[in-house]
C-alpha cells in the first residue's frame, strides 16, 4: 500500500480531505477565510439562512417527526415524504414519472444496468462522468464512446452499427462537469429520431441553474420529454441531497424492480426530503439567481477568454500537467481564493486544470478580484 501511495504522490495525484466550514461565498480552513470558487452550490442556497428559517417554520412541531429512514425504500423506508417529493418533481417535468434516489452516483451506476440488456448498444460521449463509466461497465450491453460532442463521429458509428442491435442508447451530459461545455442536444435528438434511438441525459450541472424554470437545458432548448431517461442531482444547485430520474411509468417500475442501487440502499431521511420538496416548490421562482449566475459567468468569461473552454458557470483553466495545476491552486490559496486542481486521470493527460465553479452568492467584485489575481499568478 505504501508503494501505491508513493506512486500517487509522484504523479501529483495524492488526495487529502480538508476540513472546511464557511458560507455560500467563503470557505474557512485552518482559521483562514477563502473566496469559494469550487462549490457546486450554483444558486447559493446552502447558506441562505432566510430560506432555512422559512423551511423550519413549515414543520409541524406537534407531528411525530421521523429523523431517519433506516431501511431501503422497498422494506420500510418509503416514507410519505418520498411520494410528496416525487409528485413535485413530476409536476415540474410535465407529468412524467419521477424516482428519487440517495445520490447521483447511485443513479448513474444503477439505471443503465437495470434497463439495458444483451443485444443492446450504448454509445456514450467520451467525457461522461466517472459514475456513468462505472454504470457502463456494470451492465450487460455492449458500449463504445464517441469523440466529445462530435455528432459526426456518432453518426458514423450509427451507420455502421445500428442495425446489429435491438436498442441503441446515446448517453451524454447536458453540461459537462469538468469542461463546462454543453452537449449539442438538438442534433442528438435529430439522430435519435432518425435512427430510432433512446437518449439518456445527465442534467446534474444544469438542473436548477439553467432554464427559465430551472429544470435544465433540455426544456430550455425546446426538447422537453425527448430524453427517455433524464437524471439530475439534488445536491448541487438545489443544496440538498439525493438525485432523481425522470422517465415513463413503465421504466420507473422496471427500475424499482431491477435497480440495485435503489433496492439495496438505505432511504433518505424524511427531513431531507421535506427540505428538497420545499426548494423544488420555489425553484421556478428563482430566476433572479439564475440570471445573476449567468451574468457572473459572462463577466468571468469575458475577462479570461480565450483561456477558458465552456460557456457556463463551470470554467476550466487548463494549465497542463498535474504538478503545475497543484502549484497554481496553492498560489491562488495564498492569495485568498479556494480553487480545485483537477488532474489526470480525472481529465485527459496534459489537460490538468483549475475548475472554477461559480455560484449566485458571488458578486461582480469577487469576479474582478479573482481575475486580477489570476492574471498576476497564472
Amino acid at each position: 500500500m505504501n508503494d501505491l501511495l508513493q506512486s500517487l504522490r509522484d504523479a501529483g495525484n495524492l488526495r487529502q480531505l480538508a476540513t472546511v466550514g464557511g458560507d455560500a461565498r467563503h470557505l474557512i480552513h485552518e482559521g483562514r477565510r477563502y473566496l469559494n470558487l469550487s462549490s457546486n452550490d450554483y444558486l447559493g442556497l446552502s447558506a441562505d439562512t432566510a430560506l432555512q428559517r422559512e423551511f423550519f417554520a413549515t414543520l409541524d412541531p406537534a407531528r411525530h417527526f421521523v429523523m431517519s429512514n433506516p431501511s431501503s425504500r422497498l422494506v420500510t423506508g418509503n416514507s410519505p415524504e418520498y411520494d410528496r417529493t416525487e409528485s413535485t418533481l413530476s409536476a415540474l417535468f410535465g407529468g412524467r414519472s419521477a424516482l428519487v434516489l440517495s445520490n447521483g452516483f447511485a443513479i448513474n451506476t444503477g439505471v443503465l444496468p437495470a434497463i439495458v440488456q444483451k443485444g443492446d448498444l450504448i454509445l456514450a460521449d467520451k467525457l461522461v462522468h466517472a459514475s456513468l463509466i462505472d454504470g457502463l461497465r456494470l451492465g450487460e450491453a455492449e458500449w463504445q464512446r464517441f469523440a466529445h460532442n462530435d455528432t459526426d463521429h456518432l453518426e458514423r458509428l450509427l451507420r455502421k452499427l445500428r442495425t446489429a442491435y435491438r436498442n441503441v442508447w446515446i448517453v451524454t451530459e447536458s453540461i459537462f462537469s469538468m469542461d463546462g461545455d454543453r452537449a449539442p442536444l438538438a442534433r442528438l435528438v435529430e439522430l435519435k429520431r432518425q435512427y430510432d434511438l433512446k437518449l439518456y441525459l445527465d442534467e446534474a450541472h444544469a438542473f436548477g441553474a439553467c432554464g427559465a424554470d430551472g429544470t435544465g437545458l433540455a426544456r430550455a432548448a425546446g426538447l422537453d420529454g425527448e430524453a427517455d431517461v433524464l437524471i439530475a442531482t439534488l445536491g448541487k444547485a438545489l443544496a440538498s441531497c439525493g438525485g432523481f430520474v425522470i422517465t415513463d411509468a413503465t421504466t420507473r417500475e422496471l427500475l424499482v424492480n431491477r435497480m440495485r442501487t435503489l433496492i439495496f440502499s438505505t432511504a433518505l431521511p424524511p427531513v431531507n426530503l421535506l427540505w428538497t420538496d420545499f426548494l423544488l416548490q420555489r425553484l421556478p421562482g428563482m430566476s433572479a439567481r439564475r440570471e445573476h449566475l449567468a451574468g457572473l459567468a459572462g463577466r468571468l468569461g469575458a475577462r479570461l477568454a480565450p483561456k477558458i473552454a465552456g460557456p457556463s458557470h463551470i470554467m476550466p483553466l487548463i494549465v497542463g500537467d498535474n504538478h503545475r495545476a497543484l502549484a497554481l491552486a496553492g498560489r491562488l490559496r495564498e492569495a485568498g481564493f479556494w480553487t480545485s486542481a483537477i488532474r489526470h486521470p480525472t481529465v485527459p493527460q496534459g489537460s490538468a486544470r483549475l475548475r472554477i465553479s461559480l455560484n449566485a452568492a458571488l458578486t461582480d467584485n469577487d469576479i474582478d478580484r479573482f481575475t486580477e489575481a489570476w492574471n498576476n499568478i497564472g
